[in-house]
């Protein structure tokens, strides 16, 4: 959603162990890093605790129960993380 913007690196990563594109270590390391829920925050601290010392997580309160891409989702998503991206 936020790849088309020339002011930011967008990377996308998932946490679950069969993703196609999974959370590192590195990535982790190098992000600001925005979760839906809070389970997912609590997923990424457990995995990940050592490298997110430095490391900005940002819960956005969005329930994990839409389809990839619904467009109720896409607004919630434009409209939280828009406000942390300046």
């Amino acid at each position: 959603m936020f790849s088309g913007r020339r002011d930011i690196e967008v990377a996308y990563a998932s946490t679950n162990h069969d993703a196609d594109n999974p959370l590192t270590h590195d990535l982790v390391s190098w992000a600001d890093i925005f979760v839906m829920e809070k389970a997912h925050r609590a997923k990424l601290q457990k995995k990940f605790k050592a490298s997110l010392k430095k490391a900005r997580v940002i819960c956005l309160d969005i329930a994990d129960d839409y389809e990839f891409m619904d467009p109720g989702l896409v607004r919630l998503m434009e409209a939280r993380v828009s406000k942390h991206l300046g």
